[in-house]
Parts: C-alpha cells; sequence; structure tokens
C-alpha cells in the first residue's frame, strides 16, 4: 500500500468532519483534489473505506480502522512537532479540548488565561453533551476532556477540577420564592423540567432523588441549559441545573435558586483523558495550568 501522510491527514479530516468539502477547506486543498486523493486512497487499501448516506460520509469497518491508524500516527507527529519546538525554545502547536455543555460556562475563561501565556498554541474546543464526549473519547481524538460524570469503564487519569453544584431553580414569582427552607416533599406536586437522560446532571439528579425516594414528576426533558432556564423563568416547573449554568446571575435571567434540603447537589467537574494516552507536551502544560488555575480561584473552593 502507498498513502502519503498528506492523504493520511485527508482522510482522518473526512472522518471527523463527515464531509469531503469540510475535509478538503481543514486540509487547505480544492474538492476535486480532496475527491481524487481520496479514491487514490481507497484504491491503495483495495476496500471500500465510506459510504455517503443522507448527503453524509459514513465510515465503513476498513474506514474505521483507517482512521484510527491516521489519528495515532498524526498524534505522535504532533507530539514530535512539539517537543522540537521546546528544543528550539518555542511553544506552538495544537491542543484539542473536548467538554460537555454545561462546562462551556467556566472553560473558555481557563483557555484565555493559557492562551495569554502561550499565544502561539492553536486550540480546537469541542462542545458536546455527554454522550458525545463520550464517543470522542472512545475514539481518542482529543488531548483533554471536561465531564462531571466520566465513564466507569474506559481506563481514565482522572484529575478532579472543581466543584460543580446542582441547584434546585424556580421562577422568580414562584410561590415558594423567598422562603428560608423548603423539603423535598413539598416539591411532590411540582412540574420537573430535567436535563436529557444520560447528561451528568441527570445522572446525578435521578440517583439524588432515587436516595431520597423521591420521584419528580416530569413535564419536560431538554438538552440545553438555556432553553431549561428559559422554561423555568416562564413558569413551565422547577428544575435542577449546575450553578455554573445560572452564570452568577439567577435573578437577572428571570429565576430564583430555592433552600431545598439536600440541595445543592455535591458533583465535581474532572480533568480526563485515556490513560493509555501520552499526554503531548503542550496537553501536559495545559493540564497543570489548568489544575493550577482552578486551585487559585476562589470560586473554585
Amino acid at each position: 500500500m502507498h498513502i502519503t501522510f498528506r492523504q493520511l491527514r485527508l482522510f482522518l479530516a473526512l472522518a471527523e468532519t463527515g464531509s469531503v468539502s469540510a475535509a478538503a477547506r481543514r486540509t487547505h486543498v480544492t474538492q476535486p483534489t480532496a475527491s481524487m486523493q481520496l479514491r487514490e486512497v481507497t484504491d491503495s487499501i483495495g476496500l471500500t473505506l465510506y459510504e455517503v448516506v443522507s448527503r453524509r460520509v459514513v465510515l465503513t469497518e476498513a474506514g474505521e480502522e483507517l482512521a484510527r491508524t491516521a489519528r495515532g500516527i498524526a498524534d505522535q507527529w504532533d507530539g514530535f512537532e512539539q517537543r522540537v519546538a521546546a528544543i528550539k525554545g518555542l511553544t506552538r502547536g495544537r491542543l484539542r479540548v473536548a467538554v460537555v455543555s454545561t462546562a462551556k460556562y467556566f472553560v473558555p475563561r481557563l483557555l484565555g488565561s493559557f492562551c495569554a501565556v502561550y499565544p502561539e498554541i492553536e486550540i480546537s474546543l469541542v462542545v458536546l453533551n455527554r454522550d458525545g464526549v463520550i464517543d470522542r473519547l472512545r475514539e481518542n481524538q482529543d488531548d483533554l476532556y471536561i465531564m462531571s460524570k466520566p465513564p466507569e469503564s474506559f481506563d481514565l487519569a482522572n484529575d478532579e477540577l472543581m466543584p460543580n453544584p446542582l441547584v434546585l431553580i424556580s421562577s422568580a414569582t414562584h410561590r415558594m420564592a423567598g422562603r428560608d427552607q423548603i423539603s423535598l416533599s413539598e416539591l411532590k406536586q411540582e412540574r420537573f423540567i430535567l436535563r436529557e437522560p444520560g447528561s451528568g446532571t441527570r445522572l446525578a439528579v435521578d440517583a439524588h432523588f432515587a436516595a431520597q425516594r423521591f420521584k419528580p414528576i416530569v413535564r419536560l426533558e431538554l438538552g440545553n441549559n438555556e432553553a431549561i432556564r428559559e422554561a423555568v423563568a416562564g413558569g413551565l416547573g422547577l428544575a435542577v441545573l449546575s450553578g455554573h449554568a445560572l452564570e452568577g446571575r439567577a435573578i437577572n435571567t428571570g429565576v430564583q435558586i430555592l433552600p431545598v434540603v439536600g440541595f445543592p447537589i455535591p458533583s465535581k467537574w474532572h480533568l480526563v483523558y485515556l490513560r493509555s494516552r501520552v499526554l503531548s507536551p503542550i496537553a501536559a502544560v495545559f493540564r497543570e495550568h489548568l489544575l493550577r488555575e482552578v486551585q487559585a480561584s476562589p470560586e473554585t473552593s
């Protein structure tokens, strides 16, 4: 088989974007050139590597194997480039971070402080729901991952990053707003708007309610914190969200944190990666930066 490194980069871009045109843009070639190069890769392998279903590329089993191989080679090369840059006294390269959606409220600030120190670093930040982040973790697509409920089925290097308190909120005009203390049993007739099943927040909430033998009446399940917050502000029900999703201004968004016994539910943000993965020099520096920043911040104590 005769496949160039540039062709491997192109096929990896195809696997990650699901589109020939997007892969061409990412690798800075024209779409006809990308199509021709991908045909050459397929001919060299001698097996169908991908199919187009509903205008989106779907990899075959052979294509998945090639993508994993290409990703491993690309990671090794990126690490080599970073080590050479370090020897030359330079700090440049690419950092890939995937986070669950609620982490988007604080991760960009931490990335900003890192970029201020290392302005030559190119950063890719992917924000997905928990299942999407776990899919990327399974495929080892990124350097580091941030989530509140790491999967126990993976062998992970795991740093506890910072608290992630889960608070119970109502509309600012709810009849219980302003109370000093509320028992969970008083909410048995209330309607709840919860995150989608499988999200880190939902897993923690379900476990807490089960431990308290409380069965909420679920009116809506939504996969977006802003949508939940707006629904609560509109009086559609109560919700449990990460305190980070309120951005420190609950009243200004039309919601109120209710002082319910047993809340906030304690939770943690975790910084993880596959233990089998050797962190690139840049990823290792970012990990140290992140841990140092959150330890120094009064918001994380």
